[in-house]
């Protein structure tokens, strides 16, 4: 039964956002989108009538990225060109078979993927398609790598990546808040309490990883740097292996992507907002499963909730105080955000963990003023998990 239509149907004109996830998907001209679930999730469609993303530049710290591939040619700015030591430092962390481009590319495509085909409706699009991706190479100068894409334009960085050890230093974060840029962060897929960097860095939004029902996955680390979640289970995305490849998986990475690319959106609409602005709205946006309704946020698991763009966006929430509602370096917050000096405190990609069962409804959906969120569906999910580390310590997918 097509519920999202009938959904549709019966809301109408009130209808602003997407609600929910039928088992079979959307209607799409090819298998990717049909199973692309975040875009419905999010109510995509409508969200691109009032922003895209454009004008803003989302910097992706990773291991390598083809820039090439179909849903994504045009899409990239110029990185650096950091050399042949680099290059070796990543090639040394990969797993035989593994491809330094798989990883990069991927979440490049959940932020900015313009699909492909007739009007774009084949392969992976974004949430923030009409933003631009600064391609950022990375293995273990993650604090270098944070600074040059601040001083080359960056507005968000996205890390989908952590270890224990601190791959990037929080100094080179705190630079980054200091000149109004938004830094979101994997929080890690090992299911454990310790402290990834990143995300541990105050001044970074820690993100983990939701399924379509609303639940927080199970791989998801947990603890008090959780700050958002956001789709990460069984995610098509792009693949860099080859300019017309795909791959279903999952992880805070992918939730990471989701949280970058709508801070993009944010960024478009409120250009003015400083980073912690920017996740006042996140944070006052965020939406629970309705079994979690009285849960004490933030929690460890859930953090403030799942990213709900569309409210996000629409609703009218005071801008508050420079330094938003989470953990921020201390200091003088500027206009441009917060300057250096504080003290708060991995990622790989894991396939899927969870639900089955029945009457389970997704709750990300944006809705208009008078647009009620209530839908059940029947479905069963099957369930199988993977997580793959690199070198070092050092976690992606």
């Amino acid at each position: 039964m097509r519920v999202t239509r009938t959904l549709r149907a019966t809301v109408g004109a009130a209808l602003t956002g997407a609600l929910l996830l039928t088992a079979g998907g959307t209607a799409s001209a090819d298998q990717t989108r049909k199973d692309l679930w975040p875009l419905e999730a999010f109510g995509s469609e409508q969200l691109w009538k009032e922003a895209t993303g454009k004008g803003v530049t989302v910097a992706v710290l990773d291991r390598g990225f083809r820039e090439t591939h179909q849903d994504l040619k045009g899409q990239f700015l110029t990185g650096p060109d950091w050399g042949k030591a680099e290059e070796k430092q990543i090639a040394d962390g990969l797993k035989p078979g593994e491809d330094a481009r798989d990883h990069g590319t991927a979440m490049a495509s959940l932020i900015a993927g313009h699909g492909h085909g007739p009007g774009g409706s084949e392969g992976v699009k974004g949430l923030a398609p009409g933003a631009r991706i600064l391609p950022v190479p990375v293995a273990k100068t993650g604090g270098q790598a944070t600074r040059w894409a601040v001083d080359h334009g960056a507005d968000v960085i996205n890390m989908s990546y952590g270890e224990n050890g601190g791959l990037d230093t929080c100094d080179s974060i705190h630079y980054a808040v200091s000149k109004g840029v938004v830094v979101v962060a994997a929080v890690g897929n090992d299911a454990a309490t310790d402290k990834v960097y990143p995300a541990g860095c105050p001044g970074v939004i820690g993100v983990g990883a939701v399924d379509e029902y609303g639940k927080a996955a199970e791989f998801n680390h947990y603890n008090a740097d959780t700050d958002l979640l956001a789709p990460g289970v069984k995610v098509p995305a792009a693949n860099g292996r080859s300019d017309s490849g795909y791959a279903t998986k999952g992880g805070s990475s992918d939730a990471t992507a989701y949280v970058s690319a709508a801070a993009a959106l944010l960024k478009q609409k409120f250009p003015r907002l400083t980073p912690g602005q920017i996740a006042n709205r996140l944070v006052k946006t965020a939406g629970l499963p309705q079994d979690k309704k009285g849960l004490k946020v933030p929690d460890a698991h859930y953090g403030y909730g799942f990213i709900q763009p569309g409210p996000a966006l629409r609703k009218d929430i005071p801008a508050g105080p420079k330094e938003g509602p989470l953990p921020m370096p201390k200091g003088k917050v500027t206009e441009a955000g917060a300057a250096p000096g504080a003290d708060r405190g991995d990622d790989a990609d894991a396939s899927g963990a969870s639900a089955s069962g029945t009457n389970k409804a997704l709750l990300y959906g944006g809705i208009g003023a008078g647009a009620l969120l209530v839908l059940g569906i029947v479905v069963a999910v099957v369930v199988s998990a993977r997580r793959r580390k690199g070198a070092n310590g050092q976690s992606w997918g």
